[in-house]
């Protein structure tokens, strides 16, 4: 059986995406969003499903691919989210190390914000689906390419290599590095023509 793709995801997956999300990035998430139940407490409040794609199989959420464009992103969370969940203090200085962590989107070009499979579903051709969703997606609204941004030592680099992404670029995270949990990241192109 193949998996089904299709754009957002079921509301009863949402905390099971916020948990899939919080398993692919929380190492590099974890001094801002702290510890794990909360993480995912603030995640979950925050997805929006109009900027996620996702695969399913027999009803059972095998993995997202999260976009970003001008009008959001998969997480799109504000102020008030971080409050509620961490309380004003912790809101204000969660708030201004994640802006550390955000890209912002170019013209003509899709941003993909992140791609996770779950654990048991990984190998079976979901990220290679999901990829291919991304791409139709990108195609279907006139963008030009789809970007992305892999974190150095991140395999998944090798899946985008075979679906025809290529290395645009290179951001250093410098003397942050330890704090956002990598050293640096290879900005990644594919383009749609």
């Amino acid at each position: 059986m193949s998996p089904k793709v299709g754009p957002g995801f079921d509301p009863a997956h949402r905390e099971e995406v916020a948990r899939l999300f919080w398993d692919a990035f929380g190492a590099k998430l974890r001094l801002p969003l702290g510890r794990t139940e909360r993480a995912v407490r603030y995640i979950a409040r925050t997805l929006d499903p109009a900027h996620a794609i996702s695969a399913t199989e027999g009803g059972a959420l095998l993995g997202v691919a999260g976009l970003k464009t001008s009008q959001g992103g998969l997480l799109s969370g504000r102020g008030s989210d971080l409050t509620a969940v961490y309380g004003p203090l912790g809101a204000l200085w969660r708030g201004a190390m994640l802006t550390l962590y955000d890209r912002p989107v170019e013209p003509g070009a899709l941003l993909m914000d992140g791609l996770f499979v779950a654990q048991g579903a990984r190998g079976r051709g979901v990220g290679t689906a999901l990829l291919a969703a991304v791409a139709e997606r990108a195609r279907a609204e006139g963008f030009a390419e789809v970007r992305l941004d892999v974190v150095d030592g991140n395999r998944a680099r090798a899946l985008y290599e075979r679906e025809g992404f290529r290395p645009a670029g290179r951001i250093e995270a410098g003397w942050l590095g330890p704090l956002l949990g990598f050293r640096g990241a290879t900005t990644m192109r594919r383009p749609m023509g």
